[in-house]
């Protein structure tokens, strides 16, 4: 099961790459610039005037000729076309002007809960969920299936996404493979788990999955015994703080986290 976890994983990220790859120079062009980010800028058939400049905390960067040019908002095309009317205004005819990230660091995202290495990441272009949790080490045994990710759309209004995880990973569904903002935080949750006891070969707790019915809990656990009373099954459930038995339970009745199952003896 764990291999077919990672393999899937790995096919989707492959895929990924392959489809987003013609989008990435898109992507890059439209990328706004900030503070600690290392921009390389070349002017065609002016060598003297290549620069490597990283951008400051007041978000300007130092060009030959030109000094400080603000770069406060801008994307890397927007750049390129600042640099080049400036250049153009007395310096040099018909500037041909180049601007291409070399660093990024001014986007970082946090990643917390059932990742192996969770923490700050730097979003390096267009980085999305997919390629975060890669590079927080993929998924802990532990993981359940959703992801929520807060994110900032002003300093008063807040965005909460909610990414089923088993739909993006297992089943491929790429359009919740979300691109990541800065400041954003994701947490990946635990699973729930719950508990079948009696008679079934494998009596244990087991991770609970979206859709889980008692059948299907049963055949996790190795399946019924010789003596199994299927009639009789019943599920202990915790409502409101309080213990509540469900009797005469169906084979389809759908099993919550924290259940207990429970498959009593036949004596006839």
């Amino acid at each position: 099961m764990r291999f077919t976890f990672i393999f899937k994983y790995s096919i989707i990220m492959f895929v990924l790459y392959l489809a987003l790859s013609p989008l990435y120079l898109f992507a890059a062009e439209n990328y706004i610039v900030g503070e600690g980010d290392v921009l390389k800028i070349t002017v065609y058939e002016h060598p003297d005037l290549e620069t490597r400049a990283r951008v400051s905390g007041d978000d300007t960067l130092k060009m030959p000729l030109i000094g400080n040019v603000s770069v406060s908002g801008l994307t890397v095309s927007m750049i390129s076309e600042k640099i080049t009317s400036l250049l153009a205004d007395g310096y040099i005819v018909k500037p041909h002007v180049s601007v291409f990230v070399e660093e990024f660091r001014s986007r970082k995202a946090t990643i917390l809960g059932q990742v192996n290495k969770p923490g700050i990441y730097v979003l390096s272009g267009n980085t999305t969920l997919l390629e975060l949790l890669s590079n927080a080490g993929g998924l802990t045994k532990d993981a359940g299936e959703k992801a929520i990710i807060k994110r900032e759309r002003s300093s008063d209004e807040k965005e909460i996404l909610t990414i089923d995880l088993k739909r993006l990973v297992e089943d491929g569904e790429t359009s919740l493979d979300v691109a990541l903002m800065d400041k954003d935080n994701i947490f990946i949750s635990k699973a729930g788990v719950y508990f079948i006891t009696g008679e079934v070969r494998d009596p244990d707790s087991y991770k609970h999955e979206q859709g889980t019915t008692v059948i299907k809990a049963v055949a996790k656990a190795g399946g019924f015994t010789d003596t199994a009373a299927l009639k009789k099954i019943r599920i202990i459930r915790k409502v409101d703080g309080k213990e509540k038995v469900i009797e005469k339970v169906k084979m389809d009745e759908p099993v919550l986290p924290d259940d207990v199952i429970i498959v009593p003896e036949s004596f006839f």
